[in-house]
C-alpha cells in the first residue's frame, strides 16, 4: 500500500520548496500519493491547491492582525482537505504562524498523523520559546543550519538538517544570453532591484530601493536598472519601478542575478540566490514601527539578518536594516562595488566563503528533505549507491 503525504505552503518561498521536494519524492517512490495546499509551482508538479492561501504572505505585528479572518479561514479549510485526504504525514513548509496554526489543528482533529516542520522558525534570532511550541507540536523539524537542534534537543524533537535550499536548486545562469536577448551591450552596468516577495515588503522596502538605484544611475550614465518581480507580486512591484526599467520574468531569473552588476535587495532568500550567480549585494530591509519596537526590545537576538552575514558571523553583504534604511546609507553602501573592481572582487570572495560555510556544493536539500520525510512515514525504496 502507497503512502500519502499532505504538503502545505502558504507563500512564495515555501511554494518553491514545495515544489523541490515534490520532484523529489516522486523520484524517489514513483508510488507515492502527494496532495496539498500551495501556488504555482506545487501546481506545475502536479499539486493542485486544495485551499486558498493567496493573501497569506504578510509580515508584522499590524499586518497579522489586519489579516487574522483570511487566515482563519484559510487554516479551517486546509484542516478539513487534510482530514479529507486521510494522509500518513503532513510536511508544514516555512511561513510559521500559518503552518503552526495548521499543525494545531491537524493534532487535534487527527492525532495519528505524522507532523513534519520543514524550515523551522529562527529561534537562534528570534523567540526561542518558539522550540519548546514547535517540538509539543510535530513529530520532526527539517531545518537548514547545524547550529539549530541544540535548541530542541531538550524538548525532544528530532531534526534533520539539510542545508539552504537555495545551495541545492542552484543553477548557473546565462548573462551573455540575457544581454544578447534583450540587447544590452557588454559595456552597460545593470543595476538588479529586488523589494521582496510580500506586499508589505514592496510596500515599505520598495520605494526606497528604487530611490538609491535611480541616485547611483544618475551620475553614471552607462549603468541600467532591472528588476526580478515574483508573479503574485509582480504589479505592484512595477508600479514602483522607473518606466525604463527592464522587468525579467520570473522563469530568467538566473540569468538575471548573473547578469546583474549589483543588486539592492531586501532581505530573504533571494540573497543567497543572487550570491550564488557571483553578484554583489547591498541589502535593506524596514519593518512597521510597531512590529520592530517589539521585535528590537523582546525578540531580536541575532547581529544579522542576512543568512549569509549569519554563516559568516560578520558583514559580508552591507546590511542597512530600518533606521539605516536610506537612500543615502545604500548609495555610500553601493557606491564603491559599482565602481573599485578591488571592492567588488572583494565581497565577492567574502560571499563565496559565506555561501562554502552554508553548505555550497554539498547534497541538495530537497533529497534530505525527501529521505526524512519518508523515514517518518516508513516508507521502503531503494537506496542509490551514493546514498542519496
Amino acid at each position: 500500500m502507497s503512502k500519502r503525504v499532505f504538503l502545505v505552503a502558504a507563500e512564495a518561498s515555501g511554494d518553491a520548496l514545495g515544489a523541490d521536494l515534490v520532484k523529489e519524492l516522486k523520484r524517489r517512490v514513483p508510488a507515492i500519493e502527494l496532495s496539498g495546499v500551495g501556488g504555482e509551482l506545487m501546481a506545475r508538479q502536479g499539486i493542485a491547491s486544495q485551499a486558498d492561501t493567496s493573501g497569506l504572505a504578510v509580515l508584522g505585528f499590524v499586518d497579522g492582525l489586519k489579516a487574522y479572518d483570511r487566515v482563519k479561514r484559510a487554516v479551517a479549510a486546509t484542516v478539513a482537505a487534510i482530514q479529507q485526504s486521510k494522509p500518513d504525514a503532513v510536511v508544514l513548509i516555512d511561513s510559521w504562524g500559518f503552518t503552526l496554526r495548521v499543525a494545531q489543528g491537524v493534532r487535534a482533529a487527527a492525532p495519528h498523523i505524522k507532523l513534519v516542520k520543514y524550515i523551522g522558525p529562527q529561534v537562534w534570532a528570534t523567540r526561542p520559546g518558539r522550540a519548546r511550541t514547535l517540538a509539543a507540536t510535530v513529530d520532526h523539524l527539517i531545518c537548514i543550519h547545524d547550529f539549530e537542534p541544540p535548541f530542541y534537543e531538550p524538548y525532544g524533537l528530532r531534526c534533520t538538517v539539510c542545508g539552504h535550499p537555495a545551495l541545492g536548486r542552484f543553477a548557473p545562469g546565462d548573462a551573455a544570453a540575457l544581454r544578447a536577448r534583450l540587447g544590452i551591450s557588454a559595456n552597460q552596468r545593470l543595476v538588479l532591484v529586488l523589494p521582496g516577495s510580500r506586499h508589505s515588503e514592496i510596500r515599505r522596502v520598495g520605494p526606497t530601493l528604487w530611490r538609491a538605484a535611480e541616485e547611483l544611475r544618475r551620475t553614471r550614465p552607462d549603468v541600467r536598472l532591472m528588476t526580478v518581480a515574483a508573479r503574485a507580486v509582480r504589479e505592484a512591484a512595477l508600479s514602483q519601478a522607473p518606466a525604463d526599467v527592464i522587468a525579467i520574468d520570473e522563469d530568467h531569473k538566473e540569468d538575471a542575478f548573473a547578469a546583474a552588476s549589483l543588486a539592492l535587495a531586501a532581505s530573504g532568500t533571494v540573497t543567497t540566490e543572487v550570491a550564488l550567480q557571483g553578484a554583489p549585494l547591498v541589502i535593506g530591509y524596514k519593518l512597521g514601527w510597531i512590529t520592530w519596537a517589539i521585535a528590537r526590545a523582546f525578540l531580536f537576538r541575532a547581529k544579522f539578518a542576512t543568512l549569509m552575514n549569519v554563516a559568516a558571523d560578520e558583514e559580508v553583504a552591507p546590511e542597512r536594516l530600518q533606521t539605516r534604511f536610506t537612500v543615502a546609507n545604500l548609495v555610500a553602501a553601493a557606491a564603491p562595488l559599482l565602481d573599485d573592481p578591488a571592492a567588488r572582487a572583494a565581497q565577492i570572495a567574502r560571499q563565496n566563503h559565506a555561501l562554502a560555510l552554508m553548505g555550497r556544493g554539498g547534497r541538495p536539500a530537497a533529497e534530505i528533505a525527501a529521505q526524512a520525510i519518508l523515514d517518518v512515514v516508513g516508507c521502503d525504496q531503494p537506496r542509490d549507491p551514493t546514498g542519496t
